[in-house]
């Protein structure tokens, strides 16, 4: 099974760079029986929201697994590697040591269109206070993220969305290009 995640840090964790971080999250996912089929450059962007903390490094991969998962199945180890670097669940949006966010499995929608598309809309304000209960996939807000789209163009540009039918170029090419220009590659 093909599974998108998205990286992204902006704390020292334990002396480790963001960086440093991710890099051993990507040993760690290899670990707990993913394959890493791609993995984007490194950017740099800016805290989501704006001024909220010190700017991230972000990646996006497409990983393979053996078998036929669940949401919460996929999302399990990812969980696990996250709180082995640190993560804490403080605050809504706040900085992370690590943040991986299951942003796909091929074209599934768990647990269904409905859920997804109650989170997909939600305003703004609500976004900021509430989260979801269980794993939505597609993730609900790849679509309207910069900082998403742009790695994931490096490792899955022909992705289609299964609920908007459309690309991960399409969707990052519908984007501001204010948006888009703000998520820098570290490296060509």
């Amino acid at each position: 099974m093909q599974v998108l995640i998205a990286l992204g840090a902006n704390l020292i964790n334990q002396g480790l760079s963001p960086q440093q971080t991710l890099t051993q999250a990507l040993q760690d996912i290899e670990i707990e029986g993913f394959s890493i089929v791609k993995c984007s450059r490194w950017f740099q962007t800016p805290a989501f929201p704006a001024g909220s903390g010190p700017d991230y490094l972000n990646a996006a991969a497409q990983l393979q697994i053996a078998g036929s998962h669940t949401a919460e199945q996929v999302y399990a180890p990812l969980a696990k590697i996250e709180a082995k670097h640190g993560r804490e669940r403080v605050q809504r949006w706040g900085g992370r040591t690590l943040d991986l966010d299951l942003l796909a499995m091929e074209d599934r929608i768990a647990p269904d269109r409905a859920a997804f598309l109650h989170w997909a809309n939600l305003d703004s304000a609500a976004q900021r206070v509430t989260a979801p209960d269980r794993m939505i996939v597609p993730h609900p807000r790849l679509h309207e993220r910069a900082f998403v789209l742009v790695p994931l163009l490096d490792v899955a540009p022909d992705w289609r969305h299964p609920v908007f039918g459309q690309t991960v170029r399409q969707m990052h090419d519908a984007l501001p290009k204010i948006d888009r220009d703000s998520v820098v590659p570290l490296t060509a």
